[in-house]
């Protein structure tokens, strides 16, 4: 029903008559990617590096201004370029048969896939398997991960959604305006290049995490008291030490001359003297602490072997 009035409404405004009413899409509109679903495109992305991958985000839609991401799971497509294959309908079925066994009832609430090295923005081919999306669910939302230009404390992510081009020949606006939620981020030249705002606009995307995701990502790289015990290779080991005391008996040369040129320089040359250099004092004490702490560790750690085993 909502697709036949969506149908109306685009041929009333062609026609010249206002469109029924319907609810609008909204600038305030965010995206919530839980922690779990994040980590996993994350992990499929850089997994398929130098290959584009895809997969479908589970959900629901809340609200008119929230789309909730809670899982996702990877289709069997991969691409060049930057394009993707369509999606499997047979595979997307089946799969969503087995989440439900598993206690997985959400729905699709659009796709994503990566795009390595170049961006996020989405390419002709698609912008084409978007409009198959939101021929089901207007509301469908393309997400796109770079994880070639991801780094530790920052996610090169975006979240699109097509424009009708009957509202652009009209020289309607997209969505209404009710916030700058959605102009915070300053989009990239290259996605303004790729019909950024001319053939689709992009919706903010926040994340949360419950408190078990808090505790998964607690015991991420959590250390265990064992780590303490694992013994290295012992041919990398001494390899290691050589290094170490050969890197140890050159600081402790220019530990040496640097002391005997202070004693020739004048308060003011001594205080800007070192700036720029190494310290050669600082690394030789690091040095020392890691060799011994290491050694140290080995032996023990061969004795309990020895012992126990």
């Amino acid at each position: 029903m909502e697709r036949l009035q969506r149908i109306l409404a685009g041929a009333g405004g062609m026609g010249g008559h206002p469109p029924p009413d319907s609810p609008l899409l909204d600038s305030s509109e965010q995206v919530y990617i839980s922690s779990l679903a994040l980590l996993k495109m994350l992990k499929h992305g850089r997994a398929g590096v130098p290959m584009e991958v895809m997969g479908l985000m589970l959900g629901e839609f809340v609200d008119e201004y929230t789309v909730r991401v809670v899982d996702v799971f990877a289709m069997p497509q991969s691409g060049t370029g930057v394009s993707v294959e369509a999606v499997d309908p047979v595979f997307q079925t089946n799969m969503l048969d087995m989440l439900k066994q598993t206690g997985r009832p959400e729905m699709v609430v659009g796709w994503y896939h990566s795009h390595p090295g170049f961006g996020c923005w989405l390419s002709g081919v698609d912008i084409n398997t978007q409009q198959s999306f939101e021929a089901l669910n207007q509301r469908a939302v393309a997400v796109v991960i770079d994880p070639i230009q991801s780094v530790k404390g920052k996610v090169v992510i975006d979240a699109f959604r097509l424009i009708n081009p009957q509202t652009m020949m009209l020289g309607q606006e997209p969505r209404q305006t009710t916030s700058n939620l959605g102009y915070l981020n300053k989009p990239s030249i290259q996605a303004l290049i790729h019909g950024l705002n001319r053939h689709y606009y992009s919706i903010a995307i926040n994340y949360r995490k419950n408190e078990l995701e808090e505790k998964m990502l607690l015991n991420l790289h959590k250390k265990k008291w064992t780590d303490g015990l694992t013994l290295q290779q012992f041919d990398s080991h001494s390899k290691t030490n050589e290094q170490t005391v050969e890197e140890m008996r050159s600081l402790a040369i220019k530990y040496n001359k640097a002391v005997q040129e202070e004693d020739e320089l004048s308060p003011e040359k001594l205080a800007i003297a070192n700036v720029g250099r190494q310290d050669a004092k600082k690394h030789l004490e690091e040095h020392v602490n890691n060799l011994m702490s290491s050694n140290i560790i080995q032996t023990l750690g061969t004795m309990l072997d020895t012992v126990v085993f």
